[in-house]
């Protein structure tokens, strides 16, 4: 430990010996948890990471970074994320996060890791069924007040039907919306950080059959699509702005294809029970298809497609599917999916015997093209998944 700190230390006083500019174009080219840890090492390194030109020149090419977080199960005492992005496809990033949640009385018990947006993350509690909101750069920590209905268990919160929105312009606000049924209706439930309130209202039906009761386009326009409910034939979902909260619509898509009627789990599958794996976000289904294997509670992947709501909104249609074969035996599975920009990307999980696996999916809506890539290990072996989310746009204050 001590010759890896001698090592760092020398190092960092060789790069200090270069011209500031050389430094700076240097730094340009790491990543977020890279920068914060350069900030800390020494005065001169904070410096140049605090100019206002840095911020502005970093935060630029930061905004398109997408990040992949991952959340294990285990004691408070040593939480931490574990983060990897498009950029270094080479390792994942460890960030602590114990310090920040010291503030809040969770009595040592462990977390779920619910979602995030840019610098923003949102745990929740089983035991005290809170929702606290970390900020990762600003280093800060709130709790979120309970939703009009009631406190929730982390198992209430589905992962498909809730959004976490932040301010684009940087101040730390953020809107975290979801959707649940409450006598039979959709609803739309919206916490706001500015006003530190909720606010609902219930989700209007389509009834005109060209057109919706605001204007909007289903796939790829920055609209909010929260699902409500999920069948083999049909989905629920609500649909609204992220930045007009007020107005909401309830979609009823319906899933026709041959095989639908067959055994169907949503967001999380045990491979020696479902033949199909659905995961939702943004307005995509990404269909996961398996066949038995040669073991016991072990299915082995075949086949995965794309599908995306339909201009009116009634119905999936078919995008793509991954070319070749991706053949991967596992014993349970479990995926998230979000759009941005015109790039649908979707994270698999799957363990086998303990072992897990991450693959990262990308489809280009513009070029009609894929890419895919196994994630290297993330030393998780033993251990129990407790959130998973992708986010885009991490940058400095």
């Amino acid at each position: 430990m001590d010759d890896h700190r001698n090592s760092t230390t020398k190092n960092a006083v060789g790069l200090c010996l270069l011209p500031q500019e050389l430094i700076q174009n240097i730094f340009l080219s790491l990543v977020l948890p890279e920068i914060i840890r350069l900030k800390l090492l020494n005065k001169s390194f904070s410096r140049i990471i605090s100019d206002n030109t840095f911020v502005r020149q970093y935060n630029s090419l930061s905004t398109s970074t997408t990040w992949l977080f991952v959340y294990k199960k285990r004691w408070l005492r040593d939480a931490a994320l574990h983060s990897f992005t498009d950029r270094s496809s080479d390792r994942w990033f460890r960030i602590p996060i114990s310090e920040l949640l010291k503030p809040i009385q969770f009595h040592g018990e462990d977390l779920y890791f619910l979602a995030a947006s840019n610098n923003v993350f949102l745990f929740a509690s089983n035991t005290v069924r809170e929702v606290v909101a970390v900020n990762l750069i600003s280093v800060t920590v709130k709790k979120i007040p309970p939703s009009p209905l009631g406190p929730r268990g982390t198992s209430s919160w589905r992962r498909s039907g809730m959004k976490l929105v932040t301010d684009p312009t940087g101040s730390g606000h953020f809107r975290f919306m979801f959707a649940e049924f409450v006598d039979n209706r959709p609803v739309l439930f919206v916490y706001e950080s500015r006003t530190d309130t909720w606010r609902s209202t219930e989700a209007e039906e389509n009834t005109n059959t060209n057109e919706f009761s605001f204007s909007f386009s289903p796939r790829g326009a920055g609209h909010v699509f929260l699902n409500v409910v999920h069948g083999p034939m049909e989905s629920v979902l609500v649909a609204t702005m992220p930045d007009e909260c007020d107005k909401s619509v309830v979609l009823r898509p319906r899933f026709n294809v041959a095989g639908a009627n067959d055994d169907l789990t949503v967001g999380f599958s045990w491979g020696n029970v479902m033949d199909m794996l659905h995961v939702y976000g943004d307005g995509y289904m990404m269909v996961v298809k398996s066949e038995g294997g040669n073991t016991r509670n072990v299915r082995v992947l075949k086949r995965v497609e794309l599908w995306g709501l339909s201009l009116d909104g009634r119905k999936w249609e078919f995008v793509s599917a991954v070319p070749g074969v991706i053949e991967k035996p596992y014993a349970a599975m479990m995926g998230c999916l979000e759009e941005k920009n015109g790039v649908v990307r979707a994270a698999l999980v799957s363990n086998c015997e303990g072992v897990w696996d991450m693959t990262w999916l990308s489809f280009d809506t513009k070029w009609n093209r894929w890419t895919w890539m196994p994630l290297p290990d993330c030393k998780m072996k033993g251990w129990n998944m407790a959130g998973i989310s992708f986010s885009s746009g991490l940058t400095l204050p």
